[in-house]
């Protein structure tokens, strides 16, 4: 069995754990944060992360908006510590979303096929 150590050194490589991915930054296409990733969509057939769901506004994590980010769209940059994206906090205001007391539908493809085409991201 590893201890902490050990798996955060293990996963100094390509890897990571899905619970360091969660919290991580996000930031604009200006380099300013916009949020943090809440959750990671994981396709159950092909094991590959599809998506990221962003948490933005709010205070404290209350009152966030959610938007489902193509995993695509993301690239992690060591210099920022995050994941750079090439929108702004002000590209989100027609960004698909959802609000706290509701979930996504990963159920409907034409709604998830919005979020791809939002993102100019293909729909795989």
């Amino acid at each position: 069995m590893m201890n902490q150590g050990e798996l955060d050194q293990n996963e100094m490589g390509r890897l990571i754990g899905s619970d360091k991915v969660e919290g991580t930054s996000v930031f604009g296409a200006d380099r300013n944060k916009i949020g943090s990733i809440e959750r990671v969509m994981i396709d159950k057939v092909s094991g590959k992360v599809s998506y990221a769901v962003l948490g933005f506004g709010g205070f404290l994590g209350l009152g966030n908006d959610h938007y489902p980010l193509p995993w695509q769209s993301l690239k992690y940059d060591t210099e920022l510590g995050g994941y750079l994206t090439g929108i702004t906090a002000k590209s989100l205001e027609g960004a698909p979303k959802y609000g706290e007391l509701s979930d996504w539908n990963w159920g409907d493809d034409a709604a998830v096929r919005g979020i791809n085409s939002y993102y100019g991201v293909p729909f795989a």
